[in-house]
């Protein structure tokens, strides 16, 4: 019997519900392995990085790389990857789009390192120690891999075949990817697969009507009506702004859609979208015979009940948006 195609999964800078994510494929996981051989995943296997380093390049079939690029271990992981590998897929939104790591762009490097090590309340370091590359002990030298000067996602750095959203991947979705590359009726190169092509709002069976909004709320202040629209209840429900295929779970469960598969087809930036439909619903009552000075007052009212910009529009693709983040030094 041939060898069955090289399968591997790989952790960078993210949390591991990826894997989770792959595990909740449930019995279907025995179709994957008779499938492919999964020969490389840290945090379920005991391959080492020299039994890659060994593999004949393009040797791997798949690749499934999630996470951001933190640490230039992580870098040199993808570089690695991508030479062994035939598919390279940018698996979740921390490699699809910088995810939640990525939000440290809007600091430098030496500004993470101070209020985590020095100025946090709960950290006691009166030598202000900081992690630092190589330490010194009697029994060997212990080796940290440096943080980049930015968190960047997978195809900032190499050649990436697919992307599938979500943090993380629905499991039928993750099904339906592996079912088309087994098939080896691939897309076109540089897909995002595993996914639809709309918004969450078509997905979302929820009540909508054209209503304007005079202020948002957070969601422990009131208990929303399960039928009507969220985001017309006045929560910042990112639906509008998110690329369809996860079957909408959040709204169903009354919470608001918080982005994560992503801009939908078309639109390059997700938080310049999501600002984009709010303006048009923004509602601050009558302006006529109001000064300048007195609408742009209730605008900025209005603005005021959005609580984290950053973290609302771009929690999921700050690394991949126009924005970017700030450049560490």
């Amino acid at each position: 019997m041939p060898d069955k195609p090289k399968l591997a999964i790989y952790w960078a800078a993210s949390c591991g519900g990826c894997e989770i994510a792959v595990v909740n494929l449930h019995e279907k996981i025995l179709d994957v392995d008779a499938a492919l051989d999964l020969m490389f995943c840290p945090c379920l296997m005991d391959t080492k990085r020299k039994d890659i380093e060994a593999l004949p390049d393009r040797a791997i079939a798949v690749t499934l790389f999630n996470g951001a690029l933190r640490t230039e271990e992580n870098l040199e992981m993808a570089r690695l990857l991508r030479r062994k590998s035939q598919v390279m897929v940018a698996f979740g939104s921390c490699a699809k789009g910088g995810c939640i790591p990525a939000l440290a762009n809007f600091s430098t490097r030496e500004d993470l390192f101070r209020s985590i090590y020095l100025d946090n309340p709960s950290v006691e370091n009166p030598d202000a120690i900081i992690p630092c590359g190589t330490t010194s002990f009697p029994e060997g030298d212990i080796h940290l891999p440096a943080l980049l000067g930015r968190v960047k996602h997978l195809a900032q750095e190499v050649d990436v075949d697919y992307y599938i959203p979500g943090c993380p991947p629905e499991s039928h979705q993750i099904w339906n990817v592996i079912e088309v590359i087994l098939s080896g009726d691939l897309p076109p190169k540089g897909s995002t697969i595993g996914c639809g092509t709309l918004t969450v709002c078509d997905d979302c069976d929820r009540t909508k009507e054209d209503k304007r909004i005079p202020a948002f709320r957070r969601n422990y202040e009131f208990y929303p009506d399960p039928k009507a629209c969220l985001l017309e209840q006045g929560l910042l429900c990112m639906g509008i702004a998110t690329r369809s295929g996860c079957g909408a779970p959040c709204t169903k469960a009354n919470m608001p859609c918080s982005g994560c598969y992503g801009a939908p087809d078309g639109i390059s930036d997700q938080g310049a979208k999501m600002v984009a439909a709010l303006g048009s619903v923004m509602d601050i009552g009558d302006t006529v015979g109001l000064s300048e000075a007195e609408i742009s007052g209730r605008v900025s009212a209005f603005l005021s009940t959005i609580p984290d910009y950053a973290g609302l529009f771009y929690k999921y693709t700050l690394a991949s948006s126009t924005l970017g983040g700030k450049v560490g030094r």
